[in-house]
């Protein structure tokens, strides 16, 4: 098994002076201490040590280097295995943030992509929680309040290659044998185009599947396409934004149907870190979602496990309530709520809250589309992105930025904030002094203002 202590390299006797150096990025030299000060590589190793042997088969990628990798993926904004390999080969930053010397190789996409399939989802998972445990250990985590929301991914799967299930089919055959019970011209690849933009489509999972992801749903995108996809549920702690708990469905699964798993999930998470005194002990106490979560089944089950609900509710017109007692004073308490000043303040919140996160993780995150199949394979996948995004927050409350780019941008905005006040100081010289001196001694007193107010610090 590849470990971070078998791995500790012994600098070669002689240096060329000619290799490369780089100063590193203060954003990832900062990352690694936070994971060293807390034993990442030790947990990692010791939870990954089964997927491991200690003889046979090729040289192993340690899983605290593996781990790393996939979150240089939501860092960096790359969207797929190749993409993180081929960075890593190509910057000198990651490779010191990997601790990989100039002299050895970088791994290629299908060592980080066999290493992802052999480590078992139990070990995402824990490593998951391992980065939660910080955030409850620094004031991070709540857990009273959680917010659930969730979104569709395009699968790494085409809509043109799906079969029938019954007979294996293409649709292009199945187009044919359509023409051909009408009595149109099954040859003509311009008729059956138009045959099949006039009939009514019904494109039902339980007919039709793609074999190269048969897990993978039919189902409509936000932007309003038909492909097959996955769906990413989050509960999110309304208090602070950390992400407490990921499940992941098919593509086609109601917001209805996967709350109830998911709100189970974070039940557990925060019963877990409940050890620290930040976190509610009394667990999960309120549910916040939106009006795609509300039915009279899951405002019934979120009562009977005395949780208050914060649910907004679609218009229904007129309801009806006979041999629905329970249903019935479920709903109405919800509306209630929701109808309240706290209730108007949590659902304001959740753009905040839950909706950043999804931004920060699949629009900037590089997690739009998916290219890796199979629903446990997406499942480590969205465990470490949202593994890498706590670490973010993590890092935003102990630094101020929680990308490398944020740390950029911060220094661009300091540069800002002191040209600006060297303007109001020199305008307000110039207006105090007077006569031919003036001009010489404003830039004076502004290069003291400037230097007594801003120190930089490393």
């Amino acid at each position: 098994m590849g470990t971070r202590k078998q791995r500790e390299r012994q600098e070669p006797l002689w240096y060329q002076s000619e290799l490369p150096e780089a100063p590193g990025h203060p954003f990832y030299q900062r990352l690694n201490r936070v994971l060293d000060e807390e034993g990442f590589d030790r947990f990692c190793e010791g939870r990954c040590r089964k997927f491991y042997h200690e003889k046979l088969g090729r040289p192993s990628l340690a899983p605290g280097i593996y781990f790393r990798l996939m979150m240089i993926g939501f860092f960096e904004g790359l969207d797929s295995e190749r993409g993180i390999a081929w960075r890593v080969a190509d910057s000198l930053t990651l490779r010191q943030f990997l601790r990989i010397g100039l002299d050895e190789r970088t791994p290629d996409h299908v060592t980080i992509s066999r290493t992802r399939r052999l480590i078992g989802a139990e070990a995402h998972q824990q490593v998951f929680g391992w980065v939660l445990k910080r955030l409850a250990r620094g004031g991070l985590m709540k857990g009273k309040t959680i917010g659930i929301d969730s979104t569709t991914l395009e699968a790494n799967a085409a809509m043109k290659s799906i079969v029938r299930r019954d007979s294996q089919q293409g649709y292009d055959e199945y187009l044919k044998r359509l023409a051909q019970t009408e009595g149109a011209e099954a040859t003509d690849a311009a008729a059956l185009r138009r045959m099949d933009r006039k009939r009514p489509k019904r494109m039902r999972n339980e007919e039709w599947v793609n074999p190269a992801d048969a897990e993978a749903e039919i189902t409509r995108l936000k932007d309003g396409r038909t492909a097959l996809a996955y769906k990413a549920e989050q509960a999110v702690d309304m208090e602070t934004g950390a992400i407490v708990a990921v499940t992941t469905h098919g593509g086609a699964v109601g917001d209805t149907d996967s709350i109830g798993e998911t709100v189970a999930e974070a039940g557990i998470a925060v019963a877990e870190q409940a050890v620290q005194r930040t976190v509610n002990q009394a667990g999960i106490e309120e549910v916040v979602a939106d009006k795609g979560y509300h039915s009279n089944e899951v405002m019934r089950t979120l009562a009977e496990w005395k949780l208050r609900s914060y649910v907004a509710e679609p218009e229904r017109g007129a309801r009806k309530w006979k041999g629905k007692a329970a249903e019935q004073a479920a709903v109405y308490a919800n509306r209630r709520r929701i109808s309240g000043a706290r209730g108007k303040r949590l659902q304001a919140g959740r753009g905040e809250r839950v909706e950043r996160n999804f931004a920060h993780q699949f629009d900037t995150g590089g997690m739009d589309r998916l290219y890796v199949r199979g629903l446990h394979n997406v499942h480590k996948k969205l465990l470490i992105q949202a593994a890498a995004c706590n670490l973010a927050l993590l890092m935003r409350s102990l630094y101020g930025a929680g990308k490398p780019r944020a740390a950029h941008d911060r220094w661009g905005q300091l540069t800002f904030a002191v040209l600006r006040l060297y303007s109001i100081v020199i305008g307000f010289c110039q207006s105090a002094w007077a006569g031919p001196v003036a001009p010489r001694q404003c830039h004076l007193d502004a290069h003291a203002v400037i230097e007594k107010c801003f120190v930089r610090q490393n």
